[in-house]
């Protein structure tokens, strides 16, 4: 079998290389991101992988098919990047990858601490040597309440790490979820919005869940409230975050994933000009903590997303069960 692999960075390449030879399958391995105008390299594979910064358009699995491809496969567990309704069309086969969520719970608490904590002020001031305490006050996790939106794996494994700070638990998810109990209180979301100190957010991007934060959401909500999106950044309108961190309705803001981050994230930009001025007017606030999208990153979650991305082509193709075929 040939596969192609797009967007590959450095950090999977052994991992791919490993992966090739235990299955016995030929990678054909780039950087670039997937488009319609280089839809030309998957000539000749039967298979391709992606990451999550290209759109995969029906166009562009148009002439994927055309080429050949019959299998599609995303090292990453959203998928909202794909037309998955037109791949089903042309009979291609799509899978995403799973991947313990210890890493993203862990780095979603971290965020919770250091907006609570005031961290991105307290470390400016340590680089310039200025030690002083003004401003820095913070809040103890015990003494709040904290609102989970979604109680998935992810979602799940936060309610979890959180039950040992002692704060009071609420959630709110589609479906309630059995290991929740006794952990957290599930209530409506109108209620959770009203009485949580701090917010995060763990849905998947849906059209029922796009901008579930929002200007009316965020108005539902208490004075000086945290939130935290280590999900997808669509499930905030940036721009609702804005005015929210401009008229203080919001207390601080901890997000991995931000609305128009494609083309920003997983790249050097220092000597760019680019055009997201709320991505860039957000990041300058003291009390917001962007990060690039790196929340899934660690070295057991690379691994992860490296094998489900080829193992998941090569079973398609050899008619064997894949558990995370979409």
């Amino acid at each position: 079998m040939n596969i192609l692999v797009y967007e590959a960075r450095e950090d999977e390449r052994e991992a791919l290389r490993r992966q090739g030879e235990t299955l016995g399958v030929e990678l054909t391995v780039c950087e670039e991101v997937p488009t319609l105008e280089n839809a030309a390299l998957a000539a000749g594979h039967q298979g391709v992988s992606i990451l999550g910064q290209g759109q995969i358009t029906a166009a562009l699995l148009d002439a994927w098919h055309a080429l050949g491809v019959r299998y599609l496969s995303t090292r990453t567990v959203g998928h909202d990047h794909i037309d998955l309704g037109h791949a089903k069309s042309l009979g291609m086969r799509v899978c995403n990858a799973a991947y313990d969520p210890d890493g993203v719970a862990d780095f979603t608490v971290m965020l919770m601490l250091m907006c609570l904590r005031h961290y991105k002020q307290a470390m400016w001031r340590g680089q310039v040597n200025d030690f002083s305490l003004a401003g820095l006050q913070g809040r103890e996790l015990r003494e709040l309440t904290v609102g989970i939106l979604g109680t998935g794996r992810i979602g799940t494994r936060v309610i979890r790490d959180l039950s040992g700070f002692g704060c009071r638990i609420l959630a709110h998810s589609h479906h309630e979820n059995p290991d929740v109990a006794g952990l957290a209180e599930y209530v409506d979301l109108d209620t959770l919005l009203r009485r949580s100190d701090v917010i995060s957010v763990h849905m998947p991007l849906l059209p029922a869940t796009r901008h579930l934060i929002c200007r009316e959401t965020i108005a539902k909500m208490k004075d000086g409230v945290v939130l935290i999106n280590c999900s997808r950044g669509e499930l905030a309108d940036i721009e609702a975050l804005v005015e929210g961190i401009e008229s203080r309705k919001i207390g601080a803001l901890g997000m991995d994933t931000s609305e128009g981050e494609e083309g920003i994230i997983h790249a050097d930009h220092r000597v760019d000009i680019l055009p997201n001025r709320n991505w860039f007017y957000l990041h300058q606030f003291r009390n917001v903590v962007m990060t690039q999208h790196m929340a899934f990153y660690t070295d057991a979650a690379v691994g992860s997303m490296v094998s489900c991305g080829v193992r998941g082509l090569w079973q398609m193709a050899n008619g064997l069960p894949c558990e995370t075929e979409l």
